[in-house]
């Protein structure tokens, strides 16, 4: 059997790196036997310090033009000029076919080297005025955890940049992998833009407490019928309470919720088992199977058939 052969990841550390934002690629990637990840930093601009340490790496911005996709974590002060290097390297790089994404405040490196222009973006939601205000060209996106846009990905703060790296190995890979990886992570698989959590028979954290229990039960009886009412009793709350405390904590009502967590079940079971799509309908909670492929092409863009063709090929 031959080796898998294994995508080439950049990461560019500019000035100021954020240390979290710079570790979620190298640890989510890096650890993933599909990828092979290589950190690199512009030498014109001096060593890279930042939050009491520096980034030492052999890798100039020579490392660019053999990279499938190249990551730009946050770094402290975007709005401070940048290496022109730097910026000619990622222009050079997105012309030459490769895959940019952005952590954080990364959005505004990709912003200045005018990558972003008519393309809709985001970033950390304390910086989303400051980028849209110096870049009026960019669809700013605010309330988005992460922007797809093909071949330019931009995500917002910490935890959003670690979705979409899971997001990165789940439209590469896969839903298994994407679950597999973030297991090793001890963090849920996806959370698509404004969408809720929703993982393979995952224990995503809200980001309070009170939903903990709901969530899980949710995940847990996904073949259920489940409705807002019977959920708000199981939360101790009023309807209106629940649905707002819901929005709060997942950024998506209950149902939306629901509905992107049974897609991904699907998902995983078309990927990894051989069960008919009329049994994984109802293992999903989904309805029936006119209902299912109806919702699954909604969600996914292709049938159960061809995904299920796709991924066990």
């Amino acid at each position: 059997m031959s080796a898998i052969q294994r995508h080439r990841v950049v990461v560019l550390a500019l000035p100021g790196v954020l240390p979290l934002d710079l570790g979620i690629p190298v640890q989510t990637f890096g650890m993933d036997p599909h990828y092979e990840v290589t950190v690199c930093c512009d030498p014109s601009a001096g060593p890279v310090h930042s939050g009491g340490f520096t980034v030492a790496t052999s890798a100039g911005l020579e490392a660019l033009p053999d990279a499938g996709t190249v990551v730009v974590p946050g770094y402290q002060a975007p709005a401070d000029p940048l290496p022109a290097a730097a910026l000619s390297a990622l222009r050079a790089a997105h012309t030459r076919g490769a895959r940019l994404v952005s952590i954080c405040t990364g959005a505004f490196a990709l912003a200045a080297a005018g990558l972003l222009d008519g393309r809709p973006a985001t970033t950390h939601w304390q910086e989303t005025a400051e980028l849209q205000r110096r870049y009026p060209r960019v669809d700013v996106r605010p309330n988005q955890l992460y922007v797809d846009d093909g071949d330019i990905l931009t995500s917002a703060g910490v935890t959003a940049g670690v979705d979409l790296c899971l997001h990165i190995v789940r439209r590469d890979h896969g839903a298994a992998a994407a679950n597999s990886r973030a297991r090793a992570l001890v963090a849920p698989p996806q959370r698509s833009g404004g969408q809720a959590q929703f993982i393979e028979r995952f224990r995503p954290s809200a980001r309070g407490e009170d939903l903990a229990p709901v969530l899980t039960w949710m995940l847990d009886n996904l073949a259920h019928r489940q409705s807002v009412d019977e959920l708000a009793r199981r939360a101790h709350m009023s309807r209106r309470t629940f649905i707002r405390r819901f929005q709060q904590e997942t950024g998506t009502s209950p149902m939306t919720w629901l509905t992107a967590a049974r897609i991904d079940w699907a998902r995983e079971l078309l990927e990894t088992t051989t069960t008919p799509v009329e049994q994984i309908a109802r293992l999903s909670g989904l309805g029936s199977p006119a209902a299912f492929r109806a919702a699954f092409h909604r969600h996914v863009d292709t049938s159960p058939a061809d995904y299920r063709a796709t991924f066990q090929t």
